[in-house]
C-alpha cells in the first residue's frame, strides 16, 4: 500500500481518570502570545469558537489540541482560563506543505468554487497525511475512555477516520467551517476518496449550510456508489485502516457569534465615544460605508471597489457625502494568489482616490491591518452601511457582528447571497457580487433607505441573532452528537428506514 495513511498505530486506551472527557482538535490553539513585555504571556484569543467551547471545556475537564503558531517550537502542555492546551510542533517545511500548500492552495480554492485554480502536488498531500496523523495520535493519547472529540475544519479532514481506527471507543464530531463543493468540483481532487473516508470517520459531520451537507452526501454517493437516507450514511468497515462499520450523519449547523458580548460592547461609553471620534476623523460624512474582510480572493473586495468607483463616476452617490472605509486584514501573504489580490486591491484603491479625491475629501480609506475587538466594535457602530460581497463564504461572521453592534436599530447590511449568513439574515439587502450593476443598485438602495425601513430590517435580524448565538450552535451540535452516541444500539439508518 502506497498510501501512508493506512499504517495503523496502537494507542493505549486510557481510563477516565487519566484522560480528558472533551477534546477539541483544531489547526490552531485558542491563544495568542503577547510579546510586549520581557516575559511573554499567553492570552486567550477573542474568537467565537473559543467563546462557544470554553464553558464546555471548563465543565468537562476539556483539552484543546493545536499548533501554537510558531514553527519548529516544542511547547509543553499548559493550562489557561480553565482550558488544558496541548501544543503540537509543526516544522517550517510542514507549514509550507501542509498548511500553505495543501490546505490553502489546494483545498481552500477547490472548496470556494475554484475562484482561482487549485494546485495538486503529491508532496503537499503526503505532508497533509503526516500532520493529520500527528493530530489524531495526540487526540487518541489525550482522550479519556468514551470521550467526546470535536475536530474542526478543512486542515484536519483525515483526523476522524485516523482517530476512529486508534480509538473506536470515543465519540467523534467534525465541523467544516468553509463551504463544501458540489461533486462536479470536488471530483477534481486526486485524493477525493481518502478525504471522504477521513470525514466519514466521524459520527456527526457538521456544515454551515444545508446545501453544503447535501453536496457532501452527494459526493459520497457519486464516489462510492453508496446510498444515503435523509442525513444518514452507512459507512462500511475498512479492514486496511481498521475501522468497523458505522453510521455517520451529515447535516447543517450554522455557526453564529457571541451576540450578548458584542451587544454589551456596543453600549460601552468609551466605545460609543470612539465611534463618534472615528466619524469626526473621517470628516463627519453623511453616510459612512464599511467593509471588513481578510484580504482573500473569496471576499469580493475587487468587485466592491469596482462598483463603488462606478457609482462615484456615474454621480449616483454624492461623493461629498459618502465615504467608504475598507479594512483588509493581512492573510496568507506568502501564497502567490494572496500577493496578487493585494496588488490588485491596492491599485484599485489608488485609482479611486486619485480620480475622485480633492483637498478636502477622500472617498476611500484603506487599511491593510488588523484591529482589536473594541476598535472593530467602534467601527461597526460608526458605519451606516456594511458591505459584505463575498463570492463564496461558509458563513461570514462579520455580517452578524455588524448586526449585533447596532443597538440603535439603524444601519443597513448589504449582503452577498453566496454567504451562509444570507440564510439567516434575510432582511439584509441581498446582492450578487458578480453582477456589478446589481451590486451598485444594492449600494444605492442602502444609501437612500429611510430610517423606518432600516429599523424594521435591523430589528428582525437582531432578533434572529439573539435567539441563535454561538453558544446555541455548540450546544446543538454536541447534543446531536451525544444523541447519536446514546442511540448506537438503534442506528440513525434504522430509524429513517
Amino acid at each position: 500500500m502506497s498510501d501512508t495513511q493506512r499504517v495503523r498505530t496502537s494507542v493505549m486506551v486510557p481510563d477516565t481518570a487519566s484522560g480528558c472527557d472533551f477534546v477539541v482538535v483544531a489547526n490552531r490553539l485558542p491563544v495568542d502570545r503577547d510579546t510586549s513585555s520581557p516575559d511573554p504571556q499567553w492570552r486567550t484569543s477573542p474568537g467565537g469558537l473559543v467563546t462557544a467551547l470554553q464553558p464546555v471545556m471548563q465543565a468537562q475537564a476539556g483539552a484543546w489540541i493545536g499548533w501554537a503558531g510558531t514553527p519548529d517550537e516544542d511547547i509543553d502542555p499548559f493550562d489557561i482560563d480553565g482550558m488544558h492546551l496541548v501544543p503540537l510542533r509543526l516544522s517550517a517545511d510542514e507549514i509550507e506543505l501542509y498548511y500553505e500548500g495543501f490546505s490553502n492552495a489546494t483545498l481552500w480554492p477547490l472548496f470556494h468554487d475554484v475562484i482561482v485554480p487549485p494546485e495538486f502536488h503529491r508532496a503537499w498531500w503526503d505532508a497533509y497525511i503526516r500532520v493529520n496523523r500527528r493530530f489524531a495520535e495526540a487526540a487518541a493519547d489525550v482522550a479519556a475512555r468514551g470521550a467526546t472529540v470535536w475536530v474542526h475544519d478543512y486542515q484536519l479532514m483525515l483526523v476522524p477516520e485516523m482517530l476512529r481506527a486508534l480509538r473506536p471507543d470515543v465519540s467523534i464530531g467534525f465541523f467544516n467551517h468553509i463551504p463544501f463543493p458540489p461533486w462536479e468540483i470536488f471530483a477534481q481532487l486526486p485524493w477525493r476518496t481518502r478525504i471522504l473516508r477521513g470525514l466519514l470517520g466521524a459520527d456527526l459531520i457538521g456544515f454551515q449550510r444545508p446545501t453544503d451537507a447535501s453536496n457532501f452526501r452527494r459526493c459520497v454517493r457519486m464516489n462510492f456508489g453508496w446510498t444515503t437516507k435523509a442525513n444518514a450514511i452507512r459507512v462500511p468497515e475498512d479492514p486496511e485502516v481498521g475501522t468497523a462499520e458505522h453510521v455517520a450523519e451529515a447535516k447543517a449547523f450554522p455557526i453564529s457569534i457571541d451576540t450578548s458580548a458584542l451587544d454589551a460592547l456596543s453600549h460601552d461609553p468609551a466605545i460609543v465615544a470612539r465611534a463618534a471620534q472615528i466619524r469626526a476623523e473621517l470628516g463627519d460624512p453623511e453616510v459612512l460605508i464599511l467593509g471588513v474582510d481578510r484580504l482573500d480572493y473569496t471576499k469580493g473586495i475587487r468587485h466592491r471597489l469596482k462598483a463603488y468607483g462606478e457609482l462615484l463616476a456615474d454621480g449616483l452617490i454624492d461623493r461629498e457625502k459618502v465615504t467608504l472605509v475598507q479594512i483588509a486584514t493581512p492573510s496568507r501573504e506568502r501564497i502567490d494568489q494572496y500577493q496578487h489580490i493585494r496588488t490588485e486591491v491596492e491599485l484599485a484603491v489608488g485609482r479611486i482616490n486619485g480620480e475622485f479625491s480633492d483637498l478636502g475629501y477622500q472617498p476611500l480609506h484603506y487599511f491593510h491591518q488588523s484591529y482589536p475587538r473594541d476598535e472593530m466594535t467602534a467601527l461597526y457602530l460608526a458605519a451606516d452601511i456594511m458591505l459584505v460581497t463575498s463570492l463564496r463564504d461558509g458563513m461570514n461572521l462579520v455580517a452578524k457582528e455588524y448586526v449585533a453592534c447596532r443597538p440603535s436599530g439603524t444601519g443597513v447590511l448589504v449582503l452577498s447571497e453566496f454567504t451562509g449568513a444570507a440564510d439567516q439574515l434575510t432582511q439584509a439587502v441581498m446582492v450578487n457580487p458578480h453582477d456589478i450593476s446589481g451590486l451598485k443598485a444594492g449600494i444605492v438602495r442602502a444609501v437612500t433607505m429611510d430610517e423606518k425601513e432600516q429599523r424594521r430590517r435591523m430589528r428582525a435580524m437582531r432578533r434572529k441573532l439573539q435567539g441563535d448565538d454561538v453558544q446555541t450552535w455548540s450546544r446543538r451540535f454536541l447534543q446531536d452528537l451525544h444523541a447519536l452516541d446514546s442511540d448506537k444500539g438503534i442506528s440513525s439508518w434504522e430509524k429513517t428506514a
